[in-house]
């Protein structure tokens, strides 16, 4: 007996998954847990659902920081119903601060806390 193990080819690891297949989409239409949920659409533009980021950028935060992110993002869904991750989550702050600095300049939130 060989202790070889067949594995699937590239083709099949690799395959398109754009459409859902039938089962998924009858699942999801008799689920009525997430009915309320919203999900968070980029700034900018509504009729986007999901943005092609095609950067990326790293920071280091805090432990306080990462849990207060956390905190905003189950809040978020517990009590406005809008399922948005960490990521959604910054970069709307991130288009919220940079719009700020844009609009106010030396009344800005982000010049009177990068100033202290």
């Amino acid at each position: 007996m060989s202790r070889r193990v067949s594995l699937p080819g590239a083709e099949e690891l690799f395959r398109p998954t754009s459409s859902a297949s039938p089962r998924v989409a009858e699942g999801a239409a008799s689920s009525d847990m997430s009915t309320k949920l919203q999900v968070a659409e980029s700034p900018g533009d509504e009729n986007v659902k999901s943005p092609k980021h095609d950067e990326k950028v790293t920071f280091y935060c805090t432990g306080a920081d990462l849990m207060a992110l956390e905190r905003a993002r189950l809040r978020l869904r517990a009590d406005y119903g809008i399922a948005a991750d960490r990521g959604r989550i910054v970069r709307a702050a991130l288009a919220h601060i940079l719009e700020d600095f844009e609009d106010g300049g030396d009344r800005s939130a982000l010049l009177d806390r990068l100033s202290k």
